[in-house]
């Protein structure tokens, strides 16, 4: 294998399936607290004189921020980069410092990053020190946040990052996506300054993001998005909470089968595994290390056997099938050196047996091609 081995990894904690159970319960009586039951069933559109939203939008950003636990929330187009790019716009300009971790950022964060031209000061998150250093200096009034890791050896607590920068004075927006509703405490649930994540991603609509925090920020992402044209319409947003209201246990038991497929891999159940991991490389995945270079191709194969093909929204409504796919880019642009030999499988709605039934066959395929079998 050429010396590529697999880092150690520090998996975010997850929530189990009797505390997932509770969240649903808890989210449907936010729900009860904000809508007579004939309201879920009817949906407004247009700048509702007096809220510049549909009526049912602001209802749903109502339930979110009682759930969450915050002063405020806001529904945005563009799903979780959209909900990101508003956050950060409503409060930085161009040539404005933001204190950012030490790691390759989603494409399309960097994007957002480099529209809004600010100035990015990069420290080790992992490094409790360099962090006080960096927070010290007063330079920074924000600081940007990944809930999830960006690198597959990150080991930071973000409970703890929010705390030095709360006690620094520095506000900190958090990308929640991957995490929310996985975890014990999103970013906004442990201090910071706003959430940022994708409902797309928990099952929603296509496009719909949200930002849920402090009134002020939020109150700044609702000024800037005034047109009709951008707003999250009532139909919309009672879809996402209807979505919403099945995700904490849909996530508990994929978080219970991808661990159950990491202990079976780990003993060894599947020739051709030379290592497995569990990370929260985007979503929550079990990393598989293989013994023989064949990580490109083994997505296709494993795709002829029912497994998905690609990536949706990474927990999307479409995304039922079990995921065989490279790490993402973020990762392999950390690590180029596990583009052959390591592959991602999140179970999404499958059992374990069924996740390992198709990686056994797609290994058995790829292995026995011209390149690796008794032919080649």
């Amino acid at each position: 294998m050429e010396g590529v081995r697999l880092p150690e990894t520090f998996p975010l904690p997850v929530v189990g399936l009797e505390g997932a159970v509770e969240r649903q319960f808890r989210l449907l009586e936010c729900v009860a607290r904000r809508f007579e039951g004939w309201q879920l069933f009817s949906a407004d559109v247009g700048v509702v004189p007096g809220l510049g939203r549909p009526w049912s939008t602001a209802r749903v950003e109502e339930v979110l921020a009682d759930f969450f636990g915050a002063e405020a929330a806001a529904l945005v187009q563009g799903a979780g980069t959209g909900a990101i790019r508003a956050a950060l716009g409503a409060v930085l300009g161009a040539g404005d410092p933001l204190l950012t971790h030490r790691a390759p950022v989603y494409r399309s964060t960097a994007v957002t990053l480099r529209g809004l031209g600010v100035a990015v000061t990069e420290v080790d998150f992992n490094d409790g020190a360099a962090l006080g250093a960096a927070l010290a200096s007063g330079r920074f009034r924000f600081a940007y946040a990944q809930h999830t890791r960006q690198r597959l050896g990150d080991s930071y607590e973000l409970g703890a990052v929010l705390a030095a920068c709360r006690a620094a004075g520095v506000a900190v927006l958090v990308d929640d996506n991957y995490a929310v509703l996985r975890v014990p405490s999103c970013g906004v649930e442990l201090g910071a300054e706003a959430s940022c994540f994708s409902l797309f991603k928990l099952h929603g609509p296509e496009g719909v993001g949200a930002v849920v925090g402090s009134r002020e920020l939020v109150g700044r992402v609702r000024a800037d998005n005034y047109s009709g044209g951008g707003q999250v319409q009532g139909p919309q947003a009672l879809d996402a909470l209807r979505a919403l209201a099945h995700v904490p246990v849909l996530w508990a038991v994929q978080s219970r089968t991808g661990a159950e497929v990491a202990r079976r891999l780990a003993a060894g159940e599947l020739p051709g595994v030379a290592d497995v991991r569990i990370a929260n490389a985007q979503d929550r995945c079990v990393l598989v290390l293989l013994e023989r270079p064949v990580a490109r191709a083994l997505p296709e194969a494993a795709a002829r056997y029912g497994a998905a093909p690609y990536p949706v929204g990474s927990n999307s409504r479409y995304e039922v099938a079990p995921l065989v796919y490279r790490l993402s880019g973020s990762s392999l642009e950390d690590a180029p050196e596990l583009a052959d030999w390591v592959v991602r499988v999140n179970p999404m709605r499958a059992g374990p047996d069924l996740v390992l039934g198709i990686l056994r066959r797609a290994l058995e395929d790829v292995l026995a091609g011209p390149e690796y079998g008794t032919g080649g």
